[in-house]
């Protein structure tokens, strides 16, 4: 078993409801071990540390639990993906200075933004992936579940897109 850490970020089926009304059925559901977050209306957010054989497993479990504890609600996004200059410096130990300068002599080598402007935006799997070919040392269970939220996050934007 190994732990994962990782955020879930859900539309509610009621935009009107009071998210902190489900967080004994998200308990009950299998979800108690993680943070609940009601920030904006007719959203919640759930950050998880979940014990499980792997990142997939663990995230594909998160979903089907709070789809039990809260049927209708619709996933927005899953978390870590997306990253910016500053997350990139923060999560390989440079300073952002530092990050930047790695990037832009990189060359072509780094990986594309998904969102280049301001901010640009990467993927972290893919971050990751090239610091990690290159060398340096890369926390497994963060590549596992940053390339796990990358598919899910890929499955939304598919469902979404039809």
């Amino acid at each position: 078993m190994q732990s994962f850490n990782f955020t879930l970020k859900f539309k509610l089926p009621d935009p009107a409801a009071d998210p902190a009304g489900f967080v004994e059925r998200l308990a009950a559901a299998g979800c108690d071990d993680a943070t609940v977050g009601i920030g904006l209306e007719g959203r919640i957010a759930l950050e998880f540390t979940r014990d499980s054989r792997s990142a997939a497993d663990a995230v594909l479990g998160a979903l089907r639990d709070v789809s039990r504890a809260i049927p209708g609600a619709v996933l927005v996004e899953a978390a870590p993906d997306f990253v910016g200059l500053t997350d990139v410096a923060r999560i390989l130990g440079f300073s952002r200075q530092y990050a930047r300068k790695v990037m832009i002599s990189s060359g072509s080598a780094f990986p594309e933004p998904v969102h280049d402007g301001n901010p640009s935006l990467w993927r972290l799997a893919k971050v990751l992936a090239w610091a990690e070919a290159r060398g340096a040392e890369v926390d497994r269970a963060l590549l596992e579940v940053a390339r796990v939220a990358h598919q899910v996050n890929l499955a939304r934007e598919m469902r979404d897109a039809v």
